[in-house]
């Protein structure tokens, strides 16, 4: 399994990352993509994986959560890590558009989300959209484009069939599932058929959003299995065979060897 979105390297784990790590490799997870979140965030994900560089790769973002005042400022700094070439990211994340609990600075998401599109165009790489009350938002941005999109995947899905069918109209594109398809109240596993095993990616979202049975505890990223086993059950094949199905769609989008 690949945890294809997993904040490890947050200070939820700071106590025990190790073991936790330990228990990760024993429930079968064999690679773990760290999703960045700001400028400051990247000293921590470099950490994690200098400590452990065949198992975890990092990403570049700014989370459209942390735009602030000085987002021009980091996406300038992020922009001139990724020009020296000398730091291995394999995605440009998360970024985005979330309007769930405000809209003030709805333009300058949309200014920042165009901005690292582009540089997945420049360098080469994926992207990883963080996507909540805003998938207009994120469309409009992929139509202002002007030539050929990324590849790249909807992480921690939770939109509508529309929504599967209008992203897909831009772009053959993934989408991340987690432990909210075990949730009672979720719609997501109505919707892993409109999805379909070729376009899947497994992922926890560490520390967030722990699937049944574990839900209420801090999430972490060996509980990819729970999330493996309730998909393959929803969608009646062999966990195994999905399992391979979906490390290999991570390996593809992340060119993960």
């Amino acid at each position: 399994m690949i945890d294809s979105h997993s904040h490890i390297y947050c200070d939820a784990f700071d106590d025990d990352r190790e073991e936790m790590l330990v228990r990760a490799r024993e429930a079968g997870v064999t690679h773990i993509v760290m999703p960045n979140e700001n400028l400051a965030s990247l000293s921590r994900l470099k950490a994690v994986h200098e400590a452990h560089p065949d198992f975890v790769s990092m990403t570049i973002g700014l989370h459209p959560e942390e735009i602030a005042d000085d987002f021009r400022a980091q996406l300038d700094a992020m922009h001139q890590i990724l020009a020296e070439g000398s730091t291995p990211f394999v995605a440009v994340g998360e970024i985005g558009i979330d309007l769930y609990w405000e809209q003030d600075r709805r333009e300058e998401q949309l200014e920042a989300l165009d901005t690292q599109l582009h540089w997945c165009k420049e360098f080469g790489l994926p992207f990883i959209i963080h996507c909540r009350e805003g998938v207009e938002e994120c469309l409009q941005v992929m139509d202002n484009f002007g030539e050929a999109l990324p590849q790249g995947v909807f992480h921690s899905f939770t939109g509508t069939a529309a929504d599967i069918e209008a992203i897909r109209q831009r772009g053959d594109f993934y989408f991340g599932v987690n432990g909210i398809v075990t949730f009672k109240k979720s719609d997501i596993k109505h919707l892993l058929p409109v999805i379909g095993t070729d376009r899947l990616l497994l992922e926890t979202d560490s520390p967030y959003l722990a699937p049944v049975p574990k839900r209420g505890k801090r999430n972490e990223s060996a509980f990819t299995a729970h999330v493996l086993d309730f998909v393959a059950s929803e969608m009646g094949i062999d966990t195994a065979t999905l399992d391979q199905i979906t490390t290999r769609n991570a390996k593809l989008l992340f060119n993960i060897q």
